[in-house]
């Protein structure tokens, strides 16, 4: 089976519906993510296989559990080598998405991605949650908010809640042991006006990896004082 063709049909098995454009330009962001990583740490992760599973597939799979209305405006805190930002916009081109990372090396990568793979609407930020949460052009701007493998859920929404309109979502990819950091994050959802309403587990296609997904709604207005200055949500944690 050629790369191409394994990626399209794991896209099959999790009931993703894509175009011979959109494989196409997975194809060149793998080759991309490759080339990139040789000079610059990116992902620990450089087998093709791997990247196709663990980072594609396992980005595109909310669009399986989480309905995203047509021309939402997205983003996506701490998205590393763009995951899950880039993946969701190849699948679902009319999404507009501000991708934002403390790193300013992978935030050129992703300029060369959008470049190379000619992306409208993608927003590629250098910057920390903390401030840029502070900054009116972006606080309370979203529909849903995006974050994986960051840090802990207490700490995430403290990032990522005051990005989210009222009623908007952010939704939190996490691993199989996610009660603990739901049950550690009462006090922060109830600051920050947050609930969860949904939570989703699944096993990663061909693979025994269990994933699961924190749906939280916004229900109320973020406090004007959170995000708190750079490196405290993560130092004191609400």
């Amino acid at each position: 089976m050629s790369n191409i063709n394994y990626l399209e049909n794991l896209l099959k098995k999790i009931e993703i519906s894509y175009n011979r454009e959109s494989l196409e330009k997975f194809e060149k962001y793998k080759n991309l993510l490759i080339e990139w990583n040789k000079k610059i740490n990116i992902t620990s992760i450089d087998d093709e296989e791997e990247i196709y599973l663990k980072h594609f597939i396992d980005s595109v799979i909310i669009k399986k559990y989480v309905i995203i209305k047509k021309e939402a405006k997205t983003i996506d805190i701490g998205t590393g080598g763009g995951f899950p930002g880039i993946p969701l916009k190849l699948i679902d081109n009319e999404m507009k998405i501000t991708l934002l990372d403390s790193l300013n090396k992978r935030i050129k990568f992703l300029d060369e991605v959008v470049k190379e793979l000619d992306l409208k609407d993608v927003e590629c930020i250098h910057g920390r949650a903390e401030e840029f949460g502070q900054n009116i052009n972006y606080r309370e701007k979203y529909d849903y908010g995006f974050s994986r493998a960051v840090a802990s859920l207490n700490v995430l929404l403290e990032y990522v809640l005051p990005f989210i309109k009222k009623d908007g979502l952010f939704i939190a990819f996490k691993g199989s042991n996610f009660n603990d950091e739901i049950q550690d994050s009462k006090n922060a959802l109830k600051i920050l006006g947050g609930e969860v309403i949904d939570l989703k587990e699944y096993n990663l296609p061909e693979s025994d990896i269990s994933r699961s997904l924190i749906v939280i709604k916004k229900i109320k207005n973020s406090p004007k004082k959170y995000p708190r200055r750079p490196g405290t949500p993560n130092k004191k944690p609400l």
